[in-house]
């Protein structure tokens, strides 16, 4: 029985020859890390309404944020307009009486 076992260079030498052999253009494993932000670039057509064009601009402000943060200017937008869908339905002050002149 032979006592032989190969020593470290051998196994290292091994080792190494497998790392220069593979092809460069190897994908690495899959990233599991969330994808930075970016603009989705829907755009935004102004409706003529300055409150509403102001609340559609707001979404903008999703662009730059985390999936998860999206939720909270969503519904801050959703708020703003349902309140100008409100004032449109809000009927206007009646106008003021004139006072009776009751001058004698």
């Amino acid at each position: 029985m032979s006592d032989w076992m190969p020593g470290p260079d051998t196994a290292q030498q091994g080792e190494t020859d497998k790392a220069d052999t593979a092809p460069p253009d190897v994908p690495s494993a899959p990233s599991f890390d969330p994808a930075p932000p970016a603009p989705l670039g829907v755009a935004r057509t102004p409706t003529g309404h300055a409150g509403v064009d102001t609340r559609l601009e707001r979404l903008a402000d999703a662009d730059h944020l985390a999936a998860d943060g999206h939720t909270e200017v969503y519904e801050d937008v959703h708020r703003g307009l349902r309140d100008e869908l409100t004032a449109l339905d809000a009927r206007p002050a009646p106008a003021p009486t004139p006072a009776h002149d009751n001058r004698s």
